[in-house]
Order: C-alpha cells, then structure tokens, then sequence
C-alpha cells in the first residue's frame, strides 16, 4: 500500500471495553498507558465502580447508562477513536486476561501486514487453559473459516488490532461476541481484509498462580450457539459451500511469529 501510514503508539488508540471490572481495570489501564497514550475506557453500564476506580488516570472515558453489551461498547470506542483522526484501534479487555506488553508486538505485525486485523492468538501456554476453553476456540475457529473464507488461528482473542477502515465499517450486525466475530467476516468480504496472528500467553485463574480473574463474561454453549448459528446462516445463504471448503482448506491461519517457536505462513 502506498499511501499506507505508519503505525505508531500516537496514531492508535487502545479500546477497553468493561462491564463491572472493579478488580483489575485500573492495573489494566495503568499497563496500557505504559505503551500508549490514547487509552479508551468504555464502561457499559457497569454498577461496582469501575469508572471511579480510574478518575485520575490519563484515560478517555465513555460511559453507556445502561448495559449494551460488549459490541456497543466496542462500538462506542471505534467511534471515537475515529473522531479523533486515529489511525486504528487494539483492543483489549478489562479482566486482566490481556497483557499489555503483548500490544506493541502487535502493532510492529500490523506495520508488517498493512490493513490487516491483527489477533493476540492465545497459542502460548495452552495447558493453563481449560478444556472446555479450548474446544470452544477450536469451534469458533471453525466456524469463522466459513464466513471469511480462509482460517483464522484463535478468532475468539478480544485482544485484536482493527486497521482505520474496518473500524469505519457501518452497519455490522450482532452483538457481544457475535460482533466481534461478524466484523471479521464484514472485513474479509467488504475490504478483502485478512487477519493474521500473533502468539501470545494464555492467561487464566490457576492453582500455580494468585493471580485473581473475575469469572468470564463467555458462556461457551450459549455464545457459541450464537456465533455459530449466525455464521450458518450466512453460510447457507451465500451457497457454493464446495468451493468455500475448497478456498478454506487452501487458505490455512497466518500466523506472525519472530521468535520461530510457531511455524510462519503468509509472513
């Protein structure tokens, strides 16, 4: 891309949306400030002082009066973020799951793969993460390839980087973690956009760890029924579904790794 702009930490802004994060969303923020500047705190409603928590901190803050769920949210951010001229938005979540030293080595894969959405890929550590977890992320895998029409390795990360224009698409369907999965597939149909990711730690509540991690907002069964029943449909209403397994079976995950511990495909 010729006209491409480089990504920088003053071009960006970080996207946190938070329903209820009292426990952890001021070290979350605190992190992230560590890296960048323009820090988007999207509070949806929540009712156990999560805004009050980081009334002294450097961050921009956006506050639903009521509970929209989490694609309003992001959203909310995406538009702000676009208000004030950013370039585009990473995106993490309030629970302390996310790192933020993870976020710069995302940007440098976005530098590398100009327009692409770039996913924290949780491929690190994945023992500390539970079964039932990671049968979930491999269905949802599996049902992203069919919207988008190529794999995408760990498509239910909320730790993401959005280019400027898919945060500028209109009109993406879905709410909660079905948005998050339909504007990848929105992305790859509209702009061609391809995601690419980049590994990262698994990081969950466990027994070698003090660590503590309010219970995840994910309902696996629920969620998953959601996600995948709308990918369905979108599926058997464009049809040829021959071919797309053809184009999905040719077009495996991409993923950005510098250190060699994972293979690299497409880099």
């Amino acid at each position: 891309m010729s006209d491409f702009t480089r990504l920088s930490p003053d071009n960006v802004a970080v996207v946190i949306p938070a329903l209820n994060e009292a426990l952890r969303i001021r070290e979350v923020i605190q992190n992230a400030l560590e890296y960048f500047p323009h820090v988007i705190l999207v509070d949806d409603g929540s009712d156990d002082g999560t805004t009050q928590c980081v009334a002294d901190l450097p961050v921009i803050v956006l506050r639903h009066p009521q509970r929209m769920g989490k694609g309003h949210a992001l959203r909310s951010g995406f538009a702000e973020a676009t208000r004030r001229g950013l370039q585009g938005v990473l995106t993490m979540d309030g629970d302390g799951q996310h790192s933020a030293s993870d976020l710069p080595r995302m940007l440098d894969s976005a530098n590398r793969h100009p327009g692409s959405i770039i996913i924290g890929a949780r491929l690190r550590k994945r023992a500390s993460q539970p079964l039932y977890r990671r049968l979930a992320n491999e269905f949802g895998d599996w049902g992203i390839a069919w919207g988008t029409h190529y794999q995408v390795a760990d498509s239910q990360s909320g730790q993401r980087f959005y280019p400027a224009e898919v945060i500028a698409l209109q009109d993406i369907p879905g709410e909660g973690f079905v948005f998050e999965a339909q504007i990848v597939i929105s992305a790859a149909r509209q702009l061609g956009t391809r995601c690419v990711s980049v590994p990262i730690e698994s990081r969950y509540r466990s027994a070698d760890s003090d660590e503590q991690f309010r219970p995840s907002h994910f309902r696996p069964l629920r969620d998953l029924y959601r996600i995948t029943s709308h990918i369905v449909r979108l599926a058997l209403r464009h049809g040829h579904v021959l071919e797309v397994h053809r184009r999905i079976r040719a077009n495996p995950p991409m993923i950005d790794d510098a250190s060699g511990e994972f293979r690299q495909r497409g880099s």
